[in-house]
This record gives structure tokens, C-alpha cells and sequence, in this order.
């Protein structure tokens, strides 16, 4: 596969409609300079600079999608609250619809508030995470909604993203539904799950890193190519998808398909990563956009490592742009 077709791609992930179904965070960010050690107990004294926000979870795979030129729909739930309005207030500057998302009353939007210090004029790293969590109750006619707006997407959109950070937005009594309207469809259906990786039987393709995989198979993979392999393969039997990507940081990829030899795809560009955050995000963005272009599973995942090797180096949650994309595959 040549370069060239690669980057033309990239040119039809532009209008593609993608919906994301997931748990949607707000991300919160907190910034300070480090004064000294408080005499209080031994932590460090921060000194406040500055604050933003920005959605996380199935928000984040929503910006990496637009920042390459598709129309997402994010499909979720979040509280009747400031975090949830944020969320919201983000996307419609956006241009990104969020008539799928469903304000809850008496729900609280899940918060991650990461703290980043260091001294003036120094990178700032991230020195402790507050999670605020909140699990998307059983409710009948909740999930009612939920499925209508997922129908809906199924006779317009062109693939399905399912980003599940373990808060409870993909039901699982749903998505058996959802799999076999996206079947009728002939959609792609890909996912990338925190912790129930092998609640989701029938997907077209999962992203997961291999701690994930290792947990969701409970075995030790500790860099031996064989239990990698292994653990590969058991992945898309129980899966039962077409196509299992194993992501391992700065060690690449590595993409297991139906009657097909592993296909191992090293790191691209540096090894000295600067920040993971969000990186799975991207690489699903990606692959997602790229299946519903009509690439095969190795085209995907080589355009998917190139955008993770470029999102890692930067700070905080990323995207990559469409050039910046077709730089990488030039360089």
C-alpha cells in the first residue's frame, strides 16, 4: 500500500458522519507554579495560575474526529449540571450537534480534574488526578431515549464509535441491538472499553492497550511475543469481530485479523513520549474514520499509528489535523 494511497484516505474522512456512543467526562485542568514543600505535612505548596476545560471520554474521540474533517454525533448522557453545560457550550462552538445528548436531572457529569505544576518558565507535569465519577443509572425510559437517538444514527451515520470509560452509557442490552441494526446496515462498529472489553461481542474491531487486554483475558503478557500473540488471537474469538489492534505505547501496534499473520507496526516517530493522555482516542478516531472510507484493517491501522505517534507528543488531550496526518506519512 503506497503512501499516496493512504493520503487519499484521509480526503474522504471529510463529511463523514460518525456517531460516538459513550460516556462523555469533562476535563478539567489546573495549573500552578511550585512555591515550596508546605511545612503542614510533606506536599508540595502550588500556587494558582489558571484553569480550563475540555471534554474527555467519548468528548475527546468527538474532537479528534471533527479536527480531521468528519461530522461527529455524540450520543450520551450527561447531568443537568455547569459540567454537562460545559460540555455542551464546547461542542456548539463547535458546530458539533448535541441534540443526542441527554441532560439528566440528578445526574452528576463525571469530572476529571488533573493538576499540572512546575516552576516558571519549566513544562508543566501533571502531578495528581481527581476522578469525580458517576455511573448512567437502569432506567427504562432512559434507555428508551438512548436507543432512539441510536437508531436514528444507524440510517445516517456512516460507523459507530462506542468509547466506553465504564460509566454505564453503553448498555449492554442495547448495544445487542444496536449490533444487529449495524449489521443490516453493513456499518462498522468499533470500540475502545476501559473494563469490559469482552462485554461487546460482534464489533467490528477494538483498540485495546495491553493492560487492557491483559486484564480482560487475565494474563500477564510482561513483553513475550508469544503470550501477545496469544492473547491476540483469544481476543477476537471471544470477541468475535473481524479485527483485534493491540496498542503498546512506545512499542507500537499490533493488529490481529481472521486467517491472518499478526501485523506488527513499530512506533512512529519518537520513542521519548510527552503525553498519552487521550492517545487511545485518537487512534480509534482514526481507524473509525478510516473503515468508513472503505480501507482495509492494515490501512487503518498504519494511518492510526501515525496519528498516535504524532498525538502523544503533545501535551494534554490532542487531536492530529488532516495535514499534519499527511506530513507524517510523507516524512
Amino acid at each position: 500500500m503506497s503512501q499516496q494511497d493512504l493520503k487519499n484516505l484521509i480526503d474522504r474522512f471529510q463529511g463523514l458522519k460518525i456517531a460516538v456512543w459513550g460516556d462523555f467526562i469533562l476535563d478539567q485542568y489546573l495549573y500552578g507554579l511550585t512555591r515550596r514543600i508546605s511545612r503542614e505535612a510533606p506536599v508540595l505548596i502550588i500556587s494558582y495560575e489558571k484553569e480550563e476545560y475540555a471534554p474527555g471520554g467519548a468528548g475527546n474521540s468527538v474532537l479528534n474526529l471533527s479536527a480531521l474533517g468528519a461530522e461527529p454525533l455524540p450520543i450520551g448522557v450527561i447531568g443537568d449540571d455547569e459540567a454537562g453545560e460545559k460540555i455542551v457550550s464546547f461542542f456548539k462552538q463547535r458546530n458539533i450537534p448535541v441534540s443526542s445528548l441527554i441532560r439528566l436531572k440528578n445526574f452528576k457529569t463525571p469530572i476529571k480534574t488533573r493538576i499540572l505544576a512546575g516552576e516558571e518558565n519549566t513544562r508543566h507535569q501533571q502531578v495528581l488526578r481527581i476522578d469525580r465519577e458517576a455511573i448512567v443509572p437502569d432506567k427504562e425510559n432512559l434507555l428508551r431515549r438512548l436507543y432512539e437517538h441510536l437508531q436514528k444514527a444507524v440510517t445516517k451515520c456512516q460507523a459507530i464509535l462506542i468509547s466506553d470509560y465504564n460509566y454505564m452509557t453503553v448498555k449492554t442490552r442495547l448495544f445487542t441491538s444496536l449490533i444487529q441494526a449495524c449489521r443490516q446496515h453493513r456499518l462498522p462498529v468499533t470500540l475502545d472499553s476501559r473494563f469490559r472489553l469482552l462485554s461487546f461481542r460482534g464489533v467490528t474491531i477494538a483498540t485495546p492497550n495491553e493492560p487492557e487486554a491483559e486484564a480482560a483475558l487475565h494474563m500477564e503478557i510482561n513483553k513475550d511475543s508469544k503470550l501477545l500473540i496469544q492473547a491476540g488471537q483469544l481476543l477476537l474469538r471471544r470477541l468475535a469481530s473481524q479485527a483485534v489492534l493491540i496498542t503498546r505505547g512506545s512499542k507500537g501496534m499490533v493488529l490481529f485479523e481472521r486467517n491472518q499473520k499478526p501485523f506488527f507496526i513499530p512506533i512512529y516517530g519518537s520513542t521519548d513520549i510527552v503525553d498519552v493522555t487521550g492517545a487511545g482516542d485518537t487512534v480509534i478516531s482514526v481507524i473509525t474514520l478510516a473503515l468508513a472510507s472503505g480501507s482495509n484493517f492494515r490501512q487503518a491501522a498504519l494511518l492510526a499509528n501515525y496519528a498516535g505517534g504524532l498525538v502523544v507528543m503533545k501535551k494534554g488531550t490532542a487531536t492530529v489535523s488532516p495535514q499534519e496526518l499527511k506530513n507524517a506519512i510523507s516524512s
